[in-house]
């Protein structure tokens, strides 16, 4: 089989299936399929940062929304879970590894007695700020293949897109 030395997976796929199955429109793998294994490749590369440093992209997750919480960097379970877009338990397990490490503690809540409160450590601030700088240069590096119009346009397209996933329907 001979095939366009331009031509990417993908598009290999959707030329067999068009060839396979010529009653299906395959036309949204274009998007989607590319989507996909740019997610993929994508969080490898995010990743092997962290990793970098000793941490998961879990637990750079959480420390990361730690210090953007601003003074005193610190946040409830709850908020974790909610801007980590991950169970309480996840978070939990998260932490726990945080704490041992030295780089957030645990600590009951002032205002309700029941409740945690997790806060950044020194030495943790320190690390996600480093961590922050490799994270970001990092980011910058992968972005270069395409042209600050290109990127403006992905932006508000992907924007557009992924609020369709994330905003709840209306109600009647």
């Amino acid at each position: 089989m001979t095939t366009d030395a331009t031509e990417d997976r993908v598009a290999r796929i959707m030329r067999e299936w068009r060839r396979e199955r010529p009653d299906l429109d395959v036309s949204p793998q274009g998007v989607i399929g590319r989507l996909h294994r740019l997610a993929n490749a994508l969080t490898e590369e995010l990743v092997a940062v962290y990793e970098r440093f000793g941490l998961s992209e879990g637990e750079f997750d959480v420390i990361a929304t730690l210090r953007r919480a601003g003074e005193p960097f610190e946040r409830t379970p709850g908020d974790l879970a909610a801007s980590t877009m991950v169970t309480s338990g996840a978070v939990t397990k998260r932490v726990d590894r945080l704490v041992a490490r030295g780089l957030v503690t645990r600590r009951t809540s002032e205002v309700d007695g029941r409740g945690r409160v997790i806060a950044l450590t020194p030495g943790g601030r320190e690390l996600i700020d480093e961590v922050m700088t490799a994270h970001m240069t990092n980011e910058h590096r992968l972005l270069a293949a395409i042209d600050a119009d290109e990127r403006a346009v992905l932006e508000r397209v992907l924007t557009r897109w992924l609020s369709a996933f994330e905003t709840p329907p209306a109600t009647g």
